[in-house]
């Protein structure tokens, strides 16, 4: 695979974020919604009410995983049964001096058989944008919960 970045062949949808006062300000959203951030506790903040990065990139790389197993299921016209994924995204200190991310992503297709539910994970890997986006970048370990 090249290192080459991947070209859009056509721009489906556009978010926008903007962020005011980091860690501990709030995002606001092109729809409207704003969110309340905080740094978490284990990162020495005061933690409580509000969210965080790494929650936002844990949720959207979940629910985006979530849709690349059912595109890749409605495709090939398997029946999944209920898919749960569960994204843990950590955050820590890299050689360097900076600081880096590591995923732990798991998905639990229980109504599916072992073998045929490690393929689709698989194949949804390499399909989920977020996968593209991080794949070389920092690790993401994926496993398919029993």
């Amino acid at each position: 695979m090249s290192n080459s970045p991947r070209v859009l062949q056509k721009q489906l949808y556009t978010a926008s974020a903007t962020s005011t006062g980091g860690r501990m300000g709030t995002v606001n959203v092109q729809d409207g919604a704003e969110y309340k951030l905080t740094i978490p506790q284990g990162m020495g903040g005061p933690g409580g009410e509000g969210t965080n990065p790494e929650q936002l990139f844990a949720a959207g790389y979940a629910a985006c995983f979530g849709s690349a197993v059912d595109h890749l299921a409605r495709l090939k016209k398997i029946t999944t049964g209920p898919v749960a994924i569960t994204v843990k995204a950590s955050i820590g200190p890299v050689e360097g001096g900076a600081f880096g991310l590591a995923v732990a992503l798991s998905a639990k297709i229980p109504e599916m058989k072992r073998d045929e539910a490690e393929a689709l994970v698989k194949a949804a890997h390499e399909v989920c944008p977020y996968s593209n986006a991080t794949r070389g970048n920092i690790v993401v370990d994926v496993r398919l919960e029993d």
